[in-house]
């Protein structure tokens, strides 16, 4: 979990760097009203004057130089704060796996760790920046007190009206900022999901319809912004009443004690500037606004942070052919039932085509037997050691995955192949395997190629894909992963997946009769249940199993 006191800490030197020019500020504010009005005096008392404009600006070269290092530490903190919670968020995401983040639309996720990042690295600064702020009239009320108690009095009670008006605007602003927030992660979960299906989209001709979808948010977001600015602008509408006030009543007071003999000019100068910045107080609304959005930042990424990670174990395989194992295996989402008390005792080393109807649960049974999701009750085990007890880096060195649309990472056709650019000789074996090679070696540039330009069809796209899980040593799970192969392309990889010299196992989804005729052993699911486990010749005498190819 993470809360707004813990980013706030996170500043590290930077808050106490930006404490102290806080203060600095305040005292040079403070000190520079008194040593004006000195000067006043000197002037009017015809002696001494000068030394007390080389402290007034002294004190001014000094404000503005505190006022340069806390614009630098300000941004510094801001930036090494959104690195920081950024790289956690990331991590949080990428540990919690799919079933983590399965409650957050991606273009959600992207604008907590983008935009909301930010704003959440504002408090900090934004927390310092509010409790410096009051220093400058507490001073001026202490200050006022020792120049003449009737303008203490006259100031302390226009600033309660000050104090009240900012107490407004902060409860008010910080339920929208949130709403604002919530609002731009809808629609940007909407425009993400549009981007992924822009093809079917124009084939479709619902162009204009995807645009009202998109943009229907656009009203709300709209009326949350101007709620904002109507908070924003009736609080500096009423301290800019209030504040004039504050000082028209302490210069009353003042001419009245300045007549009386009981204040000179010097003090009534000084008087009136520590009034000023007592209306000042109205400014802390633009520090009042960051702070909503920093806590509204801060709640959104908590959100996030509470994605448990998908916790490994330490143990290794034993040596092993790959033997899978399902003992009592069921997956409930959202009360739905999508696996129910499986249990396969799959022999190491063969190719097992899982087959059935469109939600029989296969993708399910593959996510599970890869470990991209844990089941509700049962365990899976490889060559008799559960899963969830293997340590990570050997689950992932064991377990190879690919997908219907895989989605390719990397700078380069050959960084999509091998992440993690072990071996050149690996890559190319890999890519020869799945006849990736076949048009891999017809770009420009071949396994260097640019992986955001080079040209690729669903096919070829999920021939890298197999490309990159090829390497598993124990077990290759493939969400039907050669849907998109012509005919010929996907019987020469079937082929080298069943024949593989490695002697894997092999989990194969699919829906081609092709594919589980050459199978060693083919299991049919209906309904998330087991119907049958056998060889495709002997099921095929069933009806209702040729029909799941119908």
């Amino acid at each position: 979990m993470i809360t707004f006191k813990e980013v706030t800490k996170h500043g590290r030197g930077w808050l106490p760097l930006i404490g102290l020019n806080a203060l600095i500020g305040s005292g040079v504010t403070l000190a520079l009203p008194t040593v004006l009005g000195r000067s006043v005096d000197s002037i009017v008392a015809g002696d001494g004057y000068v030394r007390w404009l080389i402290v007034a600006a002294s004190l001014i070269g000094l404000g503005i130089a505190a006022s340069i290092v806390d614009a630098f530490a300000g941004a510094a903190c801001v930036a090494e704060t959104t690195a920081w919670l950024r790289n956690r968020l990331v991590r949080h995401v990428v540990h919690g796996g799919p079933d983590g983040s399965r409650d957050f639309e991606t273009g959600d996720l992207v604008t907590r760790v983008s935009a909301n990042a930010t704003d959440a690295a504002q408090a900090g600064p934004a927390a310092v920046t509010a409790i410096a702020a009051t220093a400058p009239p507490l001073g001026s009320l202490v200050l006022l007190a020792v120049i003449d108690p009737w303008l203490a009095a006259a100031f302390f009670g226009g600033v309660l009206l000050v104090i009240l008006v900012l107490w407004t605007f902060a409860k008010r602003t910080a339920g929208v900022s949130l709403a604002y927030q919530e609002t731009q992660g809808r629609i940007a979960a909407l425009l993400s999901e549009s981007l992924t299906g822009i093809r079917t989209i124009q084939s479709a001709g619902t162009t204009d319809l995807e645009e009202r979808r998109v943009l229907g948010l656009l009203p709300e977001l709209h009326r949350h912004g101007v709620v904002t600015w109507r908070i924003l602008a009736r609080s500096g509408a009423q301290a800019a009443v209030v504040g004039p006030l504050v000082l028209v009543a302490v210069l009353a007071v003042g001419g009245l004690q300045l007549v009386a003999g009981n204040v000179t000019a010097g003090e009534l100068f000084a008087a009136s500037q520590y009034a000023v910045l007592g209306a000042g107080l109205g400014n802390l609304t633009g520090v009042l606004g960051e702070l909503a959005r920093a806590k509204a930042g801060v709640r959104r990424s908590a959100e996030v942070i509470a994605i448990e990670p998908v916790a490994h174990g330490t143990l290794s395989l034993p040596r092993g052919s790959g033997q899978l194992t399902f003992d009592g295996v069921s997956v409930v989402a959202n009360g739905n039932v999508l696996l129910d008390n499986v249990n396969l005792d799959l022999p190491g080393g063969v190719t097992v085509a899982v087959v059935g109807p469109s939600g029989a649960g296969k993708s399910v049974l593959a996510a599970v037997a890869a470990r991209l999701r844990d089941p509700s009750t049962g365990q899976v085990s490889l060559d008799g050691v559960p899963l969830q007890a293997v340590s990570r880096h050997v689950l992932r060195h064991a377990v190879g995955c690919a997908f219907e649309r895989p989605q390719l990472i990397g700078r380069t056709i050959g960084e999509a192949i091998d992440p993690h650019a072990v071996s050149p000789v690996r890559t190319l074996a890999a890519a020869r395997a799945t006849h990736a090679h076949d048009f891999v070696g017809r770009l420009p540039d071949g396994y260097f190629t640019s992986l955001r330009k080079a040209p690729m069809s669903g096919g070829e796209r999920q021939r890298l894909g197999l490309a990159r899980a090829w390497p598993a040593r124990r077990l290759l799970v493939l969400d039907d992963a050669t849907s998109s192969l012509d005919t010929a392309t996907e019987r020469q990889i079937t082929r080298t997946l069943t024949e593989d010299r490695r002697h894997r196992t092999r989990l194969i989804v699919t829906h081609r009769p092709a594919t589980a005729a050459r199978a060693d052993l083919v299991l049919w699911l209906d309904h998330g249940r087991v119907r049958a486990l056998a060889p495709h010749a002997d099921l095929w005498q069933n009806a209702s199993y040729r029909a799941v190819f119908a």
